[in-house]
């Protein structure tokens, strides 16, 4: 059930709280096959986050009921794919769809470790044959030079941002990355305020993270945001989180789409916004 303060100032469910949804119903679905956090903990081991992809396609609300269902697609020597996809609870329409790939880590040396052949029969009590074919991973897409306009935020982790593994937990890279978004736009002199005041928002439709290495308690990171590929009503949003040294920790390519608030419907990006907007869209690729 959607809580109160899960929702932005859109009514929406913030875009943060359905990676939450799914890590909840990951975590269910390992308790269900006895393999709950005592286990895991017991055995030494652990499961990190490598790749996320959601796409978002129905905006929750307060008040609503989604219905989390996810299985595994595959398994590999260190690495596992789940599947999610959310259902509005009632008319049964999609609401977001993602996957997951995971891979298995020793917990104290922090090393992709094999997955043992019991856990893959918990997960797959019909044996692993009967998976469908593991998909193959696509490399992250490169993103863009950035701009002269790139838009960096520096970070620093605090004690709300780590999980019990003691690492940043992964949906709050997105938290990060939605707010270097946010305060970009408003040093450009379009806050949220004066977006929704004109009766459009720019609304995330699907994100593609890449996660390289862990932040802990007290790592300076810096957040990174430009634009690329605009289109009608459309645009790529490129972020990258790094360190100071320059490792990047995580990076996503986000599309994000015009919407017409009032008639939540998609609307032609405005005129005097890719105006002000220039200097922090990315040249095209080959330019």
């Amino acid at each position: 059930r959607v809580r109160n303060y899960e929702t932005d100032t859109y009514g929406h469910v913030n875009q943060v709280n359905y990676l939450r949804y799914m890590q909840e119903a990951a975590i269910d679905a390992s308790t269900a096959v006895r393999y709950d956090e005592a286990t895991y903990l017991q055995m030494g081991s652990l499961w990190l986050i490598r790749e996320t992809e959601i796409e978002y396609f129905h905006a929750l609300k307060f008040g609503d009921s989604v219905e989390v269902a996810t299985w595994v697609s595959d398994f590999r020597r260190v690495r596992s794919r789940r599947f999610y996809e959310m259902h509005l609870a009632g008319s049964g329409e999609l609401v977001a769809r993602a996957s997951i790939d995971w891979v298995y880590l020793d917990r104290a040396s922090q090393r992709p470790i094999a997955i043992p052949e019991a856990m893959i029969v918990a997960f797959a009590p019909e044996g692993p044959e009967a998976l469908p074919p593991g998909e193959r991973r696509d490399k992250f897409p490169e993103p863009p030079p950035p701009p002269p306009g790139a838009f960096t935020m520096r970070r620093r982790v605090e004690w709300r941002d780590v999980d019990s593994a003691g690492h940043v937990n992964n949906a709050v890279y997105l938290s990060y990355m939605e707010e270097s978004a946010i305060e970009q736009s408003a040093s450009i002199g379009w806050p949220m305020t004066r977006m929704r005041d004109d009766g459009f928002g720019m609304i995330a439709r699907r994100h593609l993270f890449d996660y390289r290495h862990q932040a802990v308690l007290g790592d300076e990171l810096d957040v990174t945001t430009y634009l690329s590929e605009p289109r009608r009503s459309s645009i790529i949003r490129n972020f990258i989180v790094a360190r100071p040294n320059g490792e990047i920790v995580a990076r996503s390519r986000s599309l994000y789409i015009c919407v017409n608030l009032a008639k939540n419907m998609p609307m032609r990006i405005p005129q005097q916004v890719m105006e002000e907007f220039a200097d922090v869209v990315a040249a095209p690729q080959g330019e």
